[in-house]
């Protein structure tokens, strides 16, 4: 099991971050939180990198604003998390994925992120030099920036039924990035992945996860 540690940011903001993995481990992953900080279901997503032989960092991107955030799922934790990401400027988030990097050392490393975090993944590939694969799932924003230059390979992952994310969207992100892996799940929901949340799909899940890691496995290993 892992740990929370402090990173210390370009700006000189000191923020906490989840680590675990193994210490020999050849490649990192940097893991990215929804709108409901670095909760339970979020530290269980880096276990199973960690599972798969990654040291693994997620970065505690509210602690900006208000530290040791766990929001659970209900519409006031919604609002909640949504009114915190709100107080946070893009380059604030970048400053603090960048300093996870930077604590991983010299490793190849990948992005991945989920709602929230699944836009900042794909600014992971394409607003720093960091990443040598970056994979996002559910990320509402990449259709407002699907026109950045990824430095990296990228895969997404999209639901079908996503009430956030329109499918006009998802070909939007295909029709501008053809070099990008985009995956839709019939049937699925935002926030299928986490199985704390009404919209989980098992099955969905299970099948984006083993793309994402066969998906890193081919960049990272």
């Amino acid at each position: 099991m892992g740990q929370f540690i402090t990173l210390n940011a370009g700006d000189g903001h000191t923020l906490s971050a989840w680590q675990t993995g193994p210490a020999n481990a050849r490649a990192g992953m940097v893991v990215i939180q929804e709108i409901f900080g670095v909760n339970g279901h979020m530290r269980n997503m880096c276990e199973k990198f960690a599972a798969n032989g990654y040291a693994v960092m997620a970065p505690a991107l509210f602690d900006r604003t208000s530290r040791g955030v766990e929001l659970g799922y209900t519409a006031d934790d919604v609002k909640a998390g949504r009114d915190l990401r709100g107080t946070l400027s893009d380059h604030q988030v970048m400053l603090d994925v960048e300093a996870a990097a930077n604590a991983l050392g010299s490793r190849k490393l990948g992005i991945v992120g989920y709602c929230f975090g699944g836009t900042v993944a794909w600014w992971g590939a394409t607003r720093t030099s960091k990443f040598t694969a970056a994979n996002g799932w559910y990320g509402g924003g990449v259709a407002g920036t699907r026109m950045e230059r990824p430095g990296c390979p990228v895969q997404l992952h999209f639901g079908e039924k996503d009430t956030g994310i329109p499918l006009s969207d998802v070909e939007a992100i295909r029709a501008a990035q053809p070099g990008v892996e985009v995956f839709v799940y019939p049937g699925a929901r935002h926030g299928f992945g986490c199985d704390e949340r009404d919209s989980f799909s098992a099955p969905d899940a299970a099948l984006a996860h083993e793309r994402t890691f066969a998906f890193f496995g081919r960049h990272l290993k």
